[in-house]
């Protein structure tokens, strides 16, 4: 049994992300000769504030967060975007590649439990994990036993979305008021894109 604690990780994003998105809008205004070497900031900041979302589409970006499947199930939720998760029907986890073990996510909040409350959940993936695996000797296939698993087991997702949608899902996700495992990731998540952008996106 492992445990280890959630990541994420930019997989790939629109090449000048923001001189397409500048070029996007200006097209919408026939402004195109306005373009310099530095205007796409200004200019996007600008159609931030007037809702002119529709043009931070054209660009997008792709993560791969190495979450728990709470998380994931929240993360699916939105729209448009798409998915390609690791899937518990066929990962075997009593194989060589997944080191014969179970890998648990650790709760963001777990640094503030007690030492009994650890206790307990540490004991309690151990049955689990030894119950998955008992599962298989007994002949059940991975997508039999997988239903002992519980929401903490570790999964990787690829989400890939527009920058508009990157936007939203920050929005949400990263308010004091989102559950801490997810915020505390995407926070993360967009701390990265941050560094993508010159222009005040996120």
């Amino acid at each position: 049994m492992k445990l280890i604690k959630p990541s994420v990780e930019l997989l790939s994003i629109t090449p000048d992300a923001e001189l397409l998105i500048e070029e996007a809008g200006r097209l919408c205004y026939k402004s195109q000769e306005k373009i310099t070497e530095h205007s796409h900031i200004a200019f996007i900041n600008n159609i931030i504030k007037s809702g002119h979302l529709s043009v931070l589409e054209h660009a997008s970006m792709t993560f791969k967060f190495t979450t728990d499947r709470a998380v994931t199930h929240q993360l699916v939720r939105h729209r448009i975007a798409s998915f390609s998760q690791s899937s518990q029907r066929y990962c075997n986890y009593s194989k060589d590649k997944f080191g014969n073990e179970i890998t648990f996510i650790e709760p963001y909040s777990y640094n503030c439990w007690g030492s009994i409350a650890k206790a307990k959940f540490i004991n309690y993936l151990t049955f689990v994990e030894q119950t998955y695996m008992d599962l298989i000797k007994e002949g059940l296939k991975a997508e039999q036993a997988r239903s002992v698993l519980p929401n903490c087991t570790m999964t990787e997702i690829i989400v890939t979305a527009n920058i508009r949608q990157w936007k939203h899902i920050f929005d949400i996700r990263c308010k004091k008021d989102a559950q801490d495992d997810i915020r505390m990731l995407m926070i993360q998540a967009r701390n990265i894109a941050k560094t993508k952008f010159n222009s005040e996106v996120f």
